[in-house]
């Protein structure tokens, strides 16, 4: 079978970047799964925040916010984000707002906010109104709706078993089936590493990262539904509402290797243990518990551009955390780079992006 572009890869990243190009060329996408954004998409708590990454995430999050905002009436919906921190880490607490740009705010606010807050243990609350839920699934959805209207071919149960060239061309097997591209997009999340290895190409060191979730009923009965996005200082936890649930998350950060990941009941107990510390209500029951692997490059950005060596390879890789919110963007990048058009990000940020950087 033979396609322009084939991406590998069918979470947040393959997807929105198959909708982009498919006006331009033939695009196939290849998921090993039974379903799109099984992994890291799929576990996402989903939230955009303009300021929240480094330097170079958060151009992409601003180039993304107009599509969050409008595409299909909008993607966001308001909800807030509240960091805490105990008498202790006054210090912390301030370098952490200020990067945030939030402002401090008293108790009495911050108890206004969210009434299950500790008052002998919570000193310091800082507030910022402009941090919106971000609907995951819907964007999700929307993109792969987008790809295949336009005539993206998307293929899952398609595990990818081996890359070679010839010809001019790619050759990749996948679900039993040959197919042949000119243009490969290495869009595979935590596995992005293995499949530049199976096409022969070097590595670029991404680290895959567990995160780890428990969803547990809301803390004493309360409506949850207008409480923030509740962060302890130097992301010790968070806790977010989710479907009249409370989700709590240990903020874990473990190095692994890519694979299909699940919460650690150690790492969830000690995260829950340090989120009490915070507030009146303790945790009786979890509901239940999963884990994702958040997948980074080397610097912490994420990488957008063709191979040094090999410019009919290209990577999309390194999303982290920010895969979600910063899709619109990183996407248009990509149809930039690969049709030859100019980029609407500032030269220096698409040189940061670039797998170049790394050959420097």
């Amino acid at each position: 079978m033979k396609t322009d572009i084939l991406i590998i890869g069918g979470g947040i990243a393959g997807l929105s970047a198959a909708a982009t190009l498919v006006p331009h060329a033939t695009v196939t996408l290849l998921e090993t799964e039974d379903t799109l954004g099984y992994h890291a998409s799929g576990r996402s708590a989903a939230m955009f925040l303009k300021d929240y990454g480094n330097d170079v995430v958060r151009a992409l999050n601003y180039a993304s916010a107009q599509h969050h905002e409008t595409t299909g009436g909008g993607m966001l919906s308001k909800r807030g984000m509240m960091l805490v921190a105990r008498p202790d880490q006054r210090d912390d607490f301030v370098a952490e707002h200020t990067t945030f740009g939030m402002q401090e705010i008293s108790l009495a606010e911050a108890f206004g906010h969210v009434p299950i807050l500790n008052a002998e243990t919570c000193a310091f609350a800082a507030y910022r109104p402009d941090a919106h839920d971000l609907d995951a699934d819907r964007l999700l959805q929307t993109f792969a709706a987008d790809a295949r209207r336009a005539g993206a071919l998307i293929v899952t149960k398609a595990p990818v078993t081996a890359i070679g060239k010839s010809g001019g061309a790619w050759q990749i097997t996948a679900g039993g089936k040959t197919y042949n591209a000119l243009t490969l997009i290495n869009a595979a999340g935590a596995w992005v590493d293995e499949i530049a290895t199976m096409a022969d190409i070097k590595p670029l060191g991404f680290q895959p990262y567990r995160r780890s979730m428990a969803r547990i009923p809301a803390p004493g009965g309360h409506d949850v539904s207008t409480w923030p996005f509740l962060d302890g200082v130097n992301e010790s936890w968070y806790a977010k509402p989710d479907a009249g649930k409370w989700l709590v998350s240990p903020s874990d950060e473990d190095p692994v290797d890519a694979h299909d990941a699940w919460a650690d009941d150690m790492v969830l107990a000690q995260g829950l243990a340090r989120y009490e510390e915070m507030v009146s209500e303790p945790v009786t029951r979890l509901e239940t518990s999963w884990a994702g692997l958040r997948t980074f490059a080397p610097d912490r950005s994420l990488v957008i551009g063709r191979d040094t060596t090999e410019p009919t390879f290209f990577w999309l890789g390194g999303q982290g955390g920010y895969g979600f919110q910063t899709a619109p963007a990183a996407s248009r990048l990509v149809a930039d780079l690969l049709t030859g058009s100019a980029p609407e990000l500032d030269a220096e940020i698409v040189a940061a992006l670039s797998p170049a950087r790394f050959s420097a």
